[in-house]
């Protein structure tokens, strides 16, 4: 068992999901702060711990079906690289390493942790199966990983860090289903049974409708929030999302792994650019 094999059984390039916890202290202005930023790396590890066992368990239970995926038999589980056994022995380390790190932060983050874990593991044994549960339950991971953000530094949960959080997971999680019908076509249910019933016709309204209530909130928030001249960022952020956007329906490989969208310079560019703008508005302005 090598360096590569771990990380491909912990899921390391997807902890970038997990990015979203730094929401709260970006956007309330405490970046600068020591002890707030501390306790949101804390909470950072603690959830993408979590994460990483989460995503254990699932492949563990879905080792049979990844082998008939084209991108996903590649895993050390459907692989057959790492076996069974020593994959249960890091899901018990990874749930004790995030739940000592959470409770070294404070009750409410504790909570919000373990909602966190639970709610994935009710997605990897029900509701993945049952379409249009699978999609709001992720987009359901992502808002409770803002929370977590929150509750970390003690400030308080703003609508908005429900509601953007929400659509955007919406909106990616559409686009990969989206995108693996694309990918697979006759052969998708085969490898997960939830695409039996989904449509491209059906994934593409559901982009529609998310990306619109994404950007009407990200815009609300913008003119709403106790720094207005964010809505400057707003040309910014709808570049960016239609950039996501033209690359899911062109039947790029992004679409299903968002953590490659560093490969795409216009998009990367796009985010970079939104993310300073929005630095500088929050803290200089």
């Amino acid at each position: 068992m090598n360096t590569k094999q771990i990380g491909g059984l912990l899921r390391i390039n997807q902890w970038y999901k997990n990015s979203i916890i730094f929401l709260a202290i970006f956007f309330s202005g405490n970046l600068a702060s020591v002890q707030a930023l501390q306790q949101t790396i804390l909470a950072f590890f603690a959830l993408s711990f979590l994460s990483s066992a989460g995503y254990i368990i699932n492949d563990l239970k879905d080792h049979k079906e990844d082998q008939l995926h084209p991108e996903r038999k590649l895993r050390p589980l459907a692989s057959g690289m790492i076996k069974p056994a020593s994959a249960l022995l890091f899901v018990l380390f990874l749930l004790l390493a995030g739940s000592y790190l959470a409770l070294s932060i404070n009750l409410l983050f504790v909570i919000t942790a373990a909602s966190f874990f639970i709610l994935g593991q009710l997605y990897t044994f029900i509701l993945k199966k049952v379409i249009f549960a699978d999609i709001i339950a992720i987009s359901l991971l992502f808002v409770l990983r803002a929370v977590a953000g929150a509750v970390a530094i003690s400030v308080i949960i703003s609508p908005w860090l429900i509601l953007v959080p929400f659509f955007l997971a919406l909106f990616l999680a559409a686009g990969k289903r989206y995108s693996d019908l694309h990918l697979l076509r006759e052969k998708a249910g085969m490898t997960k049974k939830v695409l039996q019933e989904y449509t491209p016709e059906i994934t593409n309204t559901l982009m529609i409708i998310s990306t619109t209530l994404l950007i009407i909130s990200y815009a609300l928030y913008s003119f709403l929030s106790e720094h207005p001249l964010l809505i400057a960022t707003l040309p910014l952020a709808l570049y960016s999302i239609f950039r996501f956007y033209n690359l899911i329906t062109s039947g790029s490989s992004i679409a299903r792994n968002p953590e490659k969208s560093i490969k795409d310079v216009p998009l990367l560019i796009g985010i970079i650019i939104w993310v300073l703008t929005a630095a500088a508005v929050v803290y200089l302005l």
